[in-house]
């Protein structure tokens, strides 16, 4: 398990941290590329499943913790846990209490879709009742991603628990955005559809410096080329011209980037060459 990650954008502190594994199928993560090509960036087991992690990132901002995603959910069981071979407890938690964060403290949560993979500790079990994790935060989500999670359809059902979202509707938790928003001196929303028509990425700037959270947009740095878009996107055309669109400006805003599921270092920056896009790892 890999500790919290910290490093300084300018005037802010970040801290990358590692709610685990999740194991996925390496064929609908790689969407259109061949299992002869991907077979070269990453090793699947038995079931043809590659291990990827979740990646949420905190942010001290204006004097108020932002928690960018919340993990993975662990709440439907055994079955569900083996079926991505998770391990039993989140470690979101710990984490933040070994940076001294309960989570009272947390005043933002953001929510950059609402699928069980990044959602997941937006909710937990709390004197036998599903209770907000975080309850003085606004979690915040597009008015497109909460519509879709609560009117899902027959491919899109699976991926959305109303665990993770009917209990901070429930609370009035939910802070509604619509676009790019900036929620936060020197944190903004940038809408990036595709994986779903709701998704957000989350761009940090201080001191000169600037950061994104690419969220699905950019799942690892072995995806980066324009055309690994996931069987998982539900949109992938949109995918397509999304990353055309947030590539160029991230390469020329010279951008950090966070990758949600990167299973290895989580850092990295675009370099565009005469094959195309890729990324490079950062180490700062």
């Amino acid at each position: 398990m890999r500790p919290p990650l910290r490093l300084k954008l300018g005037a802010l502190d970040l801290f990358v941290l590692n709610d685990g594994d999740i194991w996925l199928d390496g064929g609908s993560t790689f969407g259109v590329v061949p299992r002869v090509v991907w077979t070269r960036l990453t090793e699947p087991d038995e079931q043809n499943r590659i291990r990827l992690s979740m990646n949420p990132l905190l942010v001290r901002v204006a004097g108020q913790w932002v928690l960018v995603e919340t993990g993975i959910d662990r709440k439907p069981g055994p079955k569900h846990r083996d079926l991505y071979k998770l391990g039993d407890e989140s470690p979101v938690l710990a984490q933040l209490a070994t940076l001294g964060v309960a989570p009272e403290d947390i005043s933002w949560v953001i929510n950059t879709h609402l699928h069980f993979d990044h959602a997941g500790l937006n909710t937990r079990w709390q004197g036998g009742r599903l209770l907000p994790t975080f309850p003085n935060a606004r979690y915040v989500v597009q008015r497109q991603e909460l519509e879709e999670a609560t009117h899902p359809h027959e491919r899109s059902r699976a991926s959305y628990l109303p665990q993770n979202i009917e209990p901070v509707l429930e609370a009035g938790l939910f802070e509604v955005v619509e676009g790019e928003t900036e929620l936060l001196e020197g944190l903004r929303l940038v809408p990036v559809p595709g994986h779903t028509l709701g998704m957000q990425a989350v761009e940090l700037e201080s001191g000169g410096q600037r950061l994104a959270f690419t969220a699905d947009l950019i799942p690892t740095l072995m995806q980066t080329p324009l055309p690994y878009i996931m069987a998982f996107d539900l949109y992938p055309m949109t995918t397509l011209e999304t990353r055309k669109r947030m590539y160029a400006r991230w390469l020329e805003g010279d951008y950090l980037l966070v990758f949600t599921h990167e299973p290895g270092h989580p850092l990295g920056k675009l370099v565009l060459g005469d094959k195309g896009y890729r990324a490079e790892l950062v180490h700062p």
